[in-house]
Order: structure tokens, then C-alpha cells, then sequence
């Protein structure tokens, strides 16, 4: 039951986070779901792109994490981690890469802004001149959440693994302590 939970924790925390995520990002700039996606959906009302979206690009992330969690934090003879224990972590990685996101689109909007990144070729033609700061801060945004998402990730599961290892070694120089004779 623990391993569905975990997978349960990671898919639904990303698909949250995706949701939320889009929802700003599609009101920062819907051109970048309407011109800058495949068109998935047949609509440029950003309250449903951004729903839309946010399952479509993340549930997938949550996916990958869940089934790498689940071995780290269950598998083998060191203790145990349940689904309950991981939800600070994955809210931690979750909180982490919305700062990491956001911090990142300001960037690439202040360098848009200031002509120091342009579009370029067939989609800076076809996105309004005007959106082009826009549409550079929510692709800044959107890779910084990915990178945030993978890179995170895989620290957040190198800490689950080292904290399962520590608790290990605390509770097997317990265990030699109690078995050892005490002396006279």
C-alpha cells in the first residue's frame, strides 16, 4: 500500500504544482500555449490551458519521482520511509522549484525587456512583438520549473537515501550498545 501512496504523493504533487504554475503562466502570456504548443486544445481561454497544461506536462515528472522514491525510501533492511514521512520533502522540492521558477521568469522578462534575449525565426513571427517579453519570461519559467523538478528531485531522493542510511547505523549502534555486558 506504502509504494501506491508515494506514487500517489509525487504524481498528485506535480500535477498541483503544474496546475498552479500554468494558471500564472497562461495569464502572464497565452501566446505561449497557443503558439509556442502543440495546439492540444482547442481553446485560448487560459483558466483551461492552464489546467490542461499543468496535468499534461507534469503528471508524467510526478510519475518518474514516485517510482525512483518508492525503491529509496522502501526497499532493503534499513527503516522504512511511509508516504506520510515524504510529504515535507516533496513539499519542500515543490516550494523550491516554484522559487527557482518564479525567480527565473522575472530574469528572462528583465532580459527580454532590456533586449538582451529576443525571439527568433518562425515563432518570434508568429507571436505578437509586443508579447515577446512575456512569452521569453514564461519560457524561462517553464524550464527552470523542469530543471527545479529533475534536479531536485534527485536531491531530494539522495536525502530520503542518506536519512534512511544514518537512521540505520543510529539503530544498529543502538542494538551493539544494548547487547554489549555491562562492567562491574
Amino acid at each position: 500500500m506504502q509504494p501506491a501512496l508515494i506514487i500517489f504523493l509525487c504524481v498528485g504533487s506535480a500535477i498541483v504544482y503544474g496546475i498552479i504554475h500554468d494558471q500564472i503562466t497562461a495569464r502572464v502570456c497565452v501566446e505561449y500555449f497557443t503558439i509556442g504548443h502543440p495546439p492540444v486544445f482547442s481553446t485560448d481561454d487560459p483558466t483551461l490551458l492552464g489546467l490542461g497544461w499543468g496535468i499534461i506536462a507534469t503528471w508524467w515528472v510526478g510519475l518518474i519521482l514516485g517510482l525512483i522514491l518508492v525503491p529509496v525510501a522502501r526497499f532493503g533492511n534499513w527503516p522504512k520511509r511511509s508516504a506520510r514521512s515524504l510529504v515535507r520533502p516533496v513539499l519542500i522540492l515543490m516550494l523550491s522549484t516554484a522559487i527557482l521558477a518564479a525567480v527565473a521568469g522575472v530574469s528572462g522578462s528583465i532580459l527580454a525587456k532590456g533586449g538582451a534575449i529576443t525571439l527568433r525565426g518562425a515563432i518570434a513571427a508568429k507571436v505578437p512583438a509586443d508579447r515577446h517579453a512575456a512569452f521569453i519570461a514564461c519560457l524561462f519559467t517553464h524550464n527552470a520549473s523542469y530543471l527545479g523538478g529533475f534536479v531536485g528531485g534527485g536531491i531530494t531522493i539522495a536525502v530520503i537515501w542518506s536519512k534512511r542510511r544514518t537512521a540505520s547505523r543510529k539503530r544498529c549502534s543502538v542494538s551493539r550498545q544494548e547487547q554489549q555486558p555491562l562492567n562491574s
